[in-house]
This record gives structure tokens, sequence and C-alpha cells, in this order.
């Protein structure tokens, strides 16, 4: 029997990408999931859930939701992200409200909505997923490095209010990911950088990665797994870094 058989974990942004490959992942290996998304997948992993994830109400009713359905939960995977490419003085104030509020609020509404039953668990897990922007910057992300640094932050907080009560908190912490997230922002990477589009991938993306690839979303998620699981019980207060050398320089 797999390791996480009888648990119940709620992801955040399932319907793609990073949170599509945890879902699946967790279910895999015997967890039931409470898939949360703006626009969920009725055919992917778990079992979804509608949420406009800016809204605190909503983050809230995704907690409910899975203790109503599953009767616990054991492992909270906050992974919804959004991006904005844009030189500071030209960043919209919505853009940066919206990103706040996904990348930041949201992780923080779901985690004191999910203690009580964390603390039941007696093993809870809040796993973030954070991005290496947690750890270092690149320009024209005001927002997104802002709010990631942040993240970092309320995952260290909640390493010390959780370890008496047996909850981890960690922050998986990749570089750049094969995902819908990052095609997207090629264009505006093109457009502030000055380059080509052709370009971007490259000079832009893979530029801070020592190994010039991409990471898989699979790869995320068995270090997801692994957190989830038993052996991860040591893990916590930590930014698991996952970024081709990227933060070696």
């Amino acid at each position: 029997m797999s390791d996480l058989a009888g648990q119940v974990a709620l992801v955040t942004g399932a319907a793609s990408g990073i949170g599509r490959a945890v879902a699946a992942r967790l279910q895999d290996g015997g967890m039931d999931v409470l898939s949360v998304d703006l626009l969920p997948d009725p055919d992917g992993p778990g079992v979804p859930f509608e949420a406009d994830l800016t809204s605190p109400e909503a983050n809230a009713a995704a907690v409910t939701t899975a203790l109503e359905r599953f009767g616990r939960l054991d492992v909270v995977v906050p992974n919804a992200g959004i991006q904005h490419v844009s030189p500071i003085e030209s960043f919209a104030q919505e853009r940066w409200d919206t990103i706040i509020a996904v990348l930041l609020t949201s992780p923080f509404v779901l985690a004191r909505e999910a203690w009580p039953a964390l603390r039941e668990s007696g093993a809870g897990r809040f796993i973030a997923i954070a991005s290496v922007h947690g750890l270092v910057a690149s320009p024209y992300k005001a927002a997104y490095v802002s709010a990631k640094h942040g993240l970092m932050g309320l995952v260290k907080t909640l390493t010390l209010e959780g370890a008496p009560d047996g909850i981890t908190a960690n922050a998986v912490c990749p570089g750049y990911v094969r995902t819908p997230l990052v095609e997207k922002q090629i264009a505006a990477q093109a457009e502030a950088h000055g380059l080509p589009e052709e370009r971007v991938l490259e000079d832009v993306i893979l530029a801070p990665h020592v190994a010039k690839k991409l990471i898989e979303p699979q790869q995320v998620a068995e270090v997801v797994a692994f957190l989830a699981g038993p052996h991860g019980a040591p893990f916590t207060g930590a930014p698991i870094t996952m970024d081709y050398g990227w933060t070696s320089r």
C-alpha cells in the first residue's frame, strides 16, 4: 500500500501545468484530491472544484468542501499561479493586486482555514509551490517576485506554529517549468527585453539555468509526493530548490 493512501489533499491551480501533475501524482499514490481551479477540468485528476482564488471566501469554501466530501484534510498544496511582465513604471495596479491575491493571500487563507484539520491529521503538510523567484529576483516581475518572497515568509511562520502539532510547511522552488504560464510569458518578455520571440527561451527564460533545460511538471510533482509522505517529515521551513543551478550563481 502506498504511504499516501487514505489521505486527502487540496491542490489549487490543478487544471493544468504543475497543479495538474501534482493532483495526478497524489491521486495515483492513493490520496483523495480536491482539484481547485478557476476553470476546473472535469476530466482531470481528483474532484474538480471551481473557485476564484482572489476571493478569501472562495478559498475558505474550498477547504470546507474538501472536509465535507472526504471527512479530513492532510495536505494543502497552494499552487495556483498568475504572471504579468512589465517595467515598474507601467505596472498596472490591478495586476499587482490580482497577483498578490492569488500567490500570497490565497495560501494564507488556505492555511488559516485548513489549520484545524492539519492539526487533527497528526502529520499535516502545507506544501506551497513557490518559485526560485522566492529566493532571487528578475526584472519586470515586481508583483510575482514580491509575492513569492512573501510566500517564503509565510512558510517559515507556519513551520514555527505547526511544529508542536506535527504540521510541516515547505516551499518547492522550481526554476522555469514547462507550463502554459511560462509559454504565455514569451511575447511579453520579448517586448520587455526588446528581443524577437524566438530568442526569448534561450536568452531570457533559460539564461539563469546552468543546465539549459526546462523542468517538467512531473518532476515537481514527485518532489511534492515525497514531501507529503512519511519520509518528508524532516523537511520543514525549507525552500526545496530545483532550479538547474540558477541559485548557485
